[in-house]
């Protein structure tokens, strides 16, 4: 059975160049050009690996990948970029990806990133069905939300709020990735939306407990996480 690659390439002789190669290996190949719909087609699902240049026309890679990574979307991503420094891998890997390969690249070198990736992905992945983070804890299957064993009444925005934050919990989600995970906006509304359900979110979260564990990152966004 031939695996299945998408490739979100702006770059119409880089993408070709990488699509026939990876075909003449027997992959199938999807490509798009553009931001927005290499993220309709990676959260479609059924692909073994994606590979995803950072730099893109109107919604770029990094925004793409907050967009899959919030949609529950754990397709391995390997970013093409550029952008070769120490500081940008960093971003990337943290940022949700699985590799970082810098351009120029040799083919055989994207080639046998991308089986490593396929090959990882064959392994059946234990379903996460709760997500916790110190005494909270959120369970999928049955919509409940409990902190230190009391039960949290949440909205449904809340509860996909919540989800998100616990998936990336100890990392610092921008408002940018809070829109296009949680409410799928692909532009800032400009409304005061995300403060006024972190707001009711936090007081349900941290009120009346010893701990708090949503903390506002002044000019970054927000982060779930035990301590400031």
């Amino acid at each position: 059975m031939s695996h299945k690659i998408l490739l979100i390439e702006d770059d119409a002789a880089t993408a070709a160049y990488i699509a026939k190669g990876l075909v003449e290996e027997g992959f199938v190949v999807d490509c798009c050009a553009t931001g927005r719909d290499g993220l309709f087609q990676a959260t479609g699902g059924g692909y073994d690996c994606i590979v995803l240049d950072r730099m893109l026309p109107g919604i770029d890679g990094m925004a793409v990948l907050a967009g899959m990574r919030g949609a529950g979307v754990t397709t391995p991503v390997i970013i093409l970029s550029a952008l070769g420094s120490a500081e940008d891998r960093v971003k990337g890997l943290v940022g949700g990806s699985d590799d970082y390969l810098v351009k120029p690249f040799a083919f055989a070198e994207l080639l046998a990133r991308i089986r490593l990736q396929v090959r990882r992905g064959t392994a059946t992945p234990a379903v996460e069905t709760v997500l916790r983070c110190d005494d909270l804890e959120m369970d999928l299957l049955a919509h409940r939300v409990t902190r230190n064993g009391q039960m949290l009444p949440l909205q449904p925005r809340e509860f996909r709020l919540l989800e998100y934050l616990l998936r990336h919990v100890d990392q610092v989600v921008t408002r940018t990735m809070l829109l296009e995970g949680v409410w799928d906006y692909h532009f800032d509304p400009g409304t005061n939306v995300i403060d006024v359900h972190l707001s009711r979110l936090r007081k349900k979260v941290d009120e009346g407990f010893a701990r708090p564990l949503l903390h506002t990152v002044r000019g970054v966004g927000y982060r779930m996480g035990v301590g400031a």
